[in-house]
């Protein structure tokens, strides 16, 4: 008896007929990681570029180049940023470039590093924006006066706070002239006395300090106020002011001059260059560290100073805090 036929094996459905070319294969973990240290490295030279070329940020606006040029110091934070990127992405390329920004703001802010304080000089003078809202001004005029300043510039005066602040340092300074929101306490006699138009109200005196060593200009300021907002950076009524007070300095006949005040901008702001090209910053010259002096609680930016013109700084320094959210800077100066 036949068996009866078996069924036949399902066949084997072909393989589909494709018309690829054959290529390398795709890796796309590698790539990425070979991009990431050049974009830390591209990174670092861009910053070095910008922090170099700061001076370049336009001031239009938003007033972009102020703000940058008030933090410029602490742009060197972005160092030891970029080196822990470096490190962690295991780049020697990437490490190299951080040399760039390094560089630049050593060349920026390395001389404040050292200590540039001296002996010498005939004339202490000392600057305070006393804070309007002190709510002690009688223990911030002790403090100012044990400072032993031959001259005493305050700034943000009320009416009822320069009253304290004229009986508290009446016994060390028995000169003194207050005009609007600023005053001047002397050890010497003080002459020609005016003030000085930077802004619809008066936020500037001068006087003639006379000194044992002959006369010295000696200007109280107080520049108007700037607002960091959803606007931007409002610069425009301090840069207003520090154009006025650029002209009355152009006319100043003093071959001595003394600038004291809140500026509310730093030195290195290119909008304040009216004023700071024709004068010399007593800290940058003679003083120890970047001297920051606002806020008092955690200084971030220097924007009090002692400027100079036909005078020698000897030294520069904060004092300590007082009632005030501004710390008091302090100089020497000599012939």
């Amino acid at each position: 008896m036949q068996s009866p036929p078996q069924p036949a094996a399902p066949a084997t459905d072909p393989a589909p007929d494709l018309d690829v070319a054959p290529g390398p294969a795709v890796r796309v973990g590698p790539r990425r990681a070979a991009t990431a240290p050049r974009l830390a490295a591209t990174a670092a030279v861009v910053w070095a570029a910008v922090m170099a070329l700061h001076a370049g940020i336009p001031n239009t606006g938003v007033s972009a180049g102020s703000l940058f040029q008030t933090l410029l110091p602490w742009t060197g934070l972005g160092v030891p940023v970029l080196l822990v990127l470096a490190a962690v992405l295991r780049s020697r390329l990437a490490a190299v470039a951080v040399l760039a920004p390094a560089v630049v703001w050593v060349t920026l802010f390395g001389g404040a590093l050292t200590d540039k304080r001296s002996g010498g000089g005939d004339l202490t003078v000392v600057s305070h924006n006393v804070d309007e809202g002190n709510a002690d001004p009688a223990g911030t005029a002790r403090a100012l006066a044990g400072a032993g300043a031959d001259v005493l510039a305050l700034e943000e005066l009320s009416d009822a706070s320069a009253a304290v602040y004229s009986r508290e340092l009446a016994a060390a300074y028995p000169h003194h002239a207050v005009i609007g929101g600023v005053g001047l306490w002397s050890r010497h006699p003080l002459a020609d006395v005016k003030a000085v138009p930077i802004m619809p109200w008066t936020r500037a005196l001068r006087a003639t300090a006379r000194t044992p060593d002959g006369p010295v200009a000696v200007y109280a300021v107080h520049l108007a106020s700037v607002r960091v907002s959803a606007a931007g950076f409002t610069t425009g009524r301090r840069n207003d002011a520090a154009r006025e007070l650029a002209a009355a300095l152009r006319a100043e006949p003093a071959p001595r001059v003394v600038v004291l005040g809140d500026f509310n901008g730093t030195y290195q702001d290119d909008a304040l260059a009216p004023v700071t090209s024709r004068l010399r910053s007593a800290q940058r010259e003679a003083g120890d560290g970047l001297g920051f002096t606002w806020p008092a609680a955690f200084p971030m930016v220097r924007i009090d100073d002692v400027l100079v013109r036909g005078m020698t700084p000897r030294a520069a320094w904060t004092l300590p805090a007082t009632g005030s959210d501004h710390l008091p800077v302090a100089a020497t100066l000599g012939r």
